[in-house]
This record gives C-alpha cells, sequence and structure tokens, in this order.
C-alpha cells in the first residue's frame, strides 16, 4: 500500500477523533473535570462567555443557548468517536465551530477565533462531511453497477 493510501485511509478518522476531542474536552472544562473536581461554577463562567459571544440574544435565551452547545457538542463528538452518522455530525460540527467562530469575531475581535484555529475546526469538519458523503455516493453507485450486473447475468441465463 503506498503512502497516499494509508494518508487517505486515516485522514478521516484523524479529522474524527481530533474534532471530537476537542468538543469532548470543552463539555469536561466546562464542568471542572479536567480539574479533578466537578464544579458549577465552570458552569457559571461558560454561561458568562455565552452571553459574551451572543449579545444579541435576550438574557433568558443564554442558558438555553449554553446547554444547547453542551449537548450539541457532547452529541457531535460521542457520534464522531463511534463513528455514527459520521456525515451529519461532521456537517453540524463544522456549522457550530463556523457559528461560534464568527461570534467570536463580532464580539471579540478577528484574533480569538484565529488564534483558537475555530475556523480551521470548522474548515475540517466540513471537508470530513463532504469526504463522508463521497464516499457513501461512490458506495452507492458501486452497489447500483453491481445490481446492473447481477440483473444482466441473471438475464442472460434465462434467455440461453
Amino acid at each position: 500500500m503506498k503512502a497516499i493510501e494509508v494518508l487517505q485511509r486515516w485522514a478521516p478518522r484523524y479529522a474524527r477523533f481530533a474534532i471530537a476531542a476537542a468538543f469532548l474536552s470543552a463539555v469536561a472544562g466546562r464542568f471542572g473535570l479536567w480539574t479533578g473536581q466537578v464544579r458549577w461554577e465552570s458552569f457559571e463562567r461558560f454561561l458568562a462567555r455565552t452571553a459574551e459571544l451572543n449579545q444579541w440574544a435576550p438574557h433568558f435565551m443564554v442558558p438555553v443557548l449554553a446547554w444547547s452547545s453542551t449537548v450539541a457538542e457532547t452529541t457531535f463528538g460521542l457520534a464522531l468517536i463511534a463513528g455514527v452518522g459520521v456525515r451529519w455530525a461532521a456537517f453540524g460540527s463544522a456549522a457550530l465551530l463556523a457559528w461560534f467562530g464568527a461570534a467570536m469575531l463580532v464580539y471579540t475581535g478577528p484574533k480569538p477565533p484565529l488564534d483558537y484555529s475555530v475556523f480551521s475546526a470548522s474548515a475540517c469538519a466540513l471537508l470530513l462531511a463532504l469526504h463522508e458523503h463521497r464516499t457513501a455516493t461512490l458506495r452507492e453507485g458501486r452497489a447500483e453497477v453491481s445490481a446492473k450486473a447481477v440483473a444482466r447475468i441473471q438475464a442472460h441465463r434465462a434467455s440461453g
């Protein structure tokens, strides 16, 4: 197997695990799991950051946005690791990261989303989603060609 074939095979897995690890690490940090002490104060800081990055939202929406993003990041992270619904988890990840990056850009300026590679991660997730879509399309095409070939062989046998 050539080196490029190995990279083509493993690059999507690398992307899946890198995106998943980032999401799950962020969620763990929100609950103080990285410090070994589960604390709600960590989530309260996340609520404040959510309010800062979503200044357009009424105050009562901030917890909804914070919990929604936490659930989305956890769901996408677990789906990417498990390899379940990868295409949709990757599309969702790309959209969530793009939204986060845009909010950072608008409310904190260009440096933070660039320093934290938010747009790069969003692009990686989008490429992963498109790769998964292409792979599924090729698989479906091969199955269709195989079904047609089987039908032709059966028709030939029946006529002969």
